[in-house]
């Protein structure tokens, strides 16, 4: 059984299947998806989501606001660690920094992701991190808020091997998406090799990032079954293997599966 462990089902194309919901579960299930962890971004949606799959035990759920968008509610600890108590929830996020898409003062960047670790920690709910081209700040915060207190996942990992090898001192997992398909990513290939394997997740973050064949097109959580065989291959290991391994380290980071 392979896990998706982090897509945002509430945001996918449906096109293909006809604007049908089900339909698109029965083809991620039909591809030897198992299990999907479908993440927050925003509060504003997350009514949203979690009606969308509410009548899906195969999926879990995350609550968090994303670091890209200012305008989104601000949500204090108190708020998260309420949302989190809903017993489908099994993590705070995403969150964390993303100087990609910003510039200028990241204040309110920083003090978003640290009100999500802190509300983690209270809640004693797994952190789906979030992290691009700010991994220096990312790994400050996680230390200065005791991120490794509570650990968590490093999710669509993109850097490499030091600061895998930071979060992995705190603790973390690390996830792999589509990305590691691409032909550009020789070096997070590399790093993929490296990682622990009781450290290890996959991912598709669909509806972004389609790994190859798919590349430029929308993404889906069937197509998670491409990243297990490019990360079975750069660690000289059987698909199965992968499998089994990333479905366990899933089990063991977020709970059993319902």
């Amino acid at each position: 059984m392979l896990i998706d462990s982090h897509c945002h089902l509430d945001c996918l194309d449906l096109t293909p299947f006809g604007g049908d919901f089900d339909r698109m579960m029965e083809a991620t299930r039909e591809a030897g998806v198992g299990h999907l962890l479908c993440v927050s971004i925003d509060l504003e949606r997350y009514p949203a989501m979690v009606q969308r799959v509410a009548h899906r035990p195969e999926v879990s759920i995350s609550v968090g606001v994303h670091p890209n968008d200012r305008e989104r509610h601000e949500p204090e600890p108190e708020e998260l660690v309420a949302l989190a108590a809903d017993p489908r929830n099994v993590a705070i996020g995403e969150t964390g920094l993303d100087y990609f898409r910003n510039t200028g003062d990241m204040a309110w960047q920083q003090q978003r992701f640290r009100r999500h670790i802190r509300a983690a920690r209270t809640c004693g709910k797994p952190l789906i991190i979030h992290t691009r081209a700010a991994a220096e700040d990312t790994l400050q915060i996680m230390a200065e808020e005791g991120a490794d207190q509570i650990g968590g996942v490093m999710h669509c990992f993109t850097e490499g091997w030091e600061v895998a090898a930071a979060a992995l001192e705190m603790g973390f997992y690390i996830s792999f998406s589509g990305i590691i398909t691409f032909n550009s990513a020789k070096e997070l290939r590399q790093t993929a090799a490296r990682i622990p394997a009781d450290r290890l997740l996959i991912e598709t973050d669909a509806p972004y990032l389609a790994p190859v064949p798919h590349r430029g097109k929308s993404n889906l959580p069937g197509y998670v079954g491409y990243v297990a065989d490019c990360l079975a291959e750069v660690r000289g290991v059987s698909r199965q293997q992968l499998a089994t391994q990333t479905s366990d380290n899933y089990q063991r980071l977020f709970g059993t599966l319902g």
